[in-house]
């Protein structure tokens, strides 16, 4: 049997650089012009492909791919994501220069890595620039983090150190029968901030330095609740955006379950990080992205009434984790066969699929449909 180190080497030689760069592309007179107005549209329209990365017919026999993060450094396209079966979740790296060729990726199982074995998942990957790292967040029972100096070499994930020595006793007291669930870190000028949630109703933040970042995580308040722990349940994002201002500088996304049983996702926007969030697109007949504000394309048409899990496709992807809303968005999701949902939970065939915003023309700067 081939050494570990020449299977990753074959595997994953030529990688991109570690260190993302920056764009030097604005020309003086560009940089002398106002930037535009950003405002992000009230109501919201998808594509969406159908399922484009699934487990591989290996000897590690997943039953699904869920939870992705992804960011895209010089045209390819990183991507983590959990692997799930019954036994349990871990962790999984690819990356491509095409969705059309996601699918054929070869898959890193990050169990090889320092990472190690055992419960991971929910990943989620950005650029530290003060510490010229990347850090990979998840879940192991606790809010955890492994660093990595390159993104490309997915053996060199540390192993996992984790946020807090316990879980915190705010999300004792009001996790009920829920569960602690789907770490997420974002970064403003003078603070890092931890967003988790307990599948009942309650969004987490904690908070600490950006200097003494990853250590001192406060203990976290609640900065979102809602009475029907479905409305509020798991996977939140946060983004900064690109140009907003005033309550539109922040946007947060989080999935909720609804009325058909079905996942989608409400959204919020905030004039800070710590601020409260006012309602953007947060219903079901109003979404950020659900089954009834997504078309399908392809043979197989609407082949997930899911839009779960997953996360905007970053372009910038330092620790402010900002997004440009100059484009249209993108937002790698998993999807599910309603006609295969059914069964133990971890077991479920969740596939990888990819929405892209088309909003029509005059709908708002940044939003025009793409042709």
């Amino acid at each position: 049997m081939r050494s570990l180190s020449v299977v990753v080497a074959a595997l994953w030689a030529g990688a991109v650089t570690a260190m993302p760069t920056s764009d030097s592309s604005t020309s003086s007179l560009t940089a002398r012009k106002p930037p535009k107005p950003v405002t992000l549209p009230n109501k919201f329209k998808w594509t969406s492909t159908g399922p484009l990365i699934g487990p591989k017919d290996d000897d590690r026999q997943l039953a699904g791919i869920k939870d992705p993060t992804i960011v895209e450094i010089n045209g390819t396209y990183h991507v983590f994501a959990s692997t799930a079966k019954a036994e349990g979740y871990n962790l999984l790296y690819l990356n491509f220069t095409s969705f059309d060729s996601a699918n054929s990726a070869p898959f890193f199982y990050l169990d090889q890595s320092p990472l190690g074995t055992g419960y991971r998942a929910a990943p989620e990957v950005f650029y530290f620039a003060p510490h010229k790292l990347w850090y990979l967040i998840y879940q192991n029972g606790n809010a955890a983090y492994s660093t990595n100096p390159d993104i490309g070499n997915p053996a060199g994930w540390t192993a996992p150190k984790t946020f807090y020595a316990a879980r915190p006793k705010t999300v004792d007291d009001n996790i009920g029968a829920g569960y602690w669930v789907d770490m997420w870190v974002i970064c403003d000028a003078a603070d890092c901030h931890l967003f988790s949630s307990d599948d009942n109703g309650h969004l987490y933040r904690s908070q600490t330095k950006v200097a003494d970042f990853p250590a001192g995580m406060s203990e976290p308040v609640i900065a979102l609740a809602d009475p029907d722990r479905y409305k509020l349940f798991e996977a939140s994002c946060v983004y900064a955006v690109k140009g907003g201002k005033g309550k539109q500088k922040y946007l947060l996304l989080v999935e909720a379950i609804g009325s058909d049983d079905q996942r989608y996702f409400r959204s919020w926007t905030s004039d800070r990080i710590g601020g409260a969030w006012t309602p953007l697109a947060d219903t079901e007949e109003n979404p950020f992205a659900r089954a009834n504000n997504v078309g399908f394309e392809g043979a197989e048409g609407a082949w997930t009434k899911s839009i779960s899990h997953g996360e905007v496709i970053r372009t910038l992807t330092d620790q402010t984790l900002t997004i440009d809303v100059s484009e249209p968005l993108r937002f790698l999701y998993q999807g599910l066969d309603p006609a295969r949902d059914e069964g133990e939970y971890n077991a479920l065939p969740w596939r990888l699929a990819l929405i892209t915003q088309q909003n029509e023309v005059g709908s708002g700067p940044g939003c025009s449909k793409r042709a």
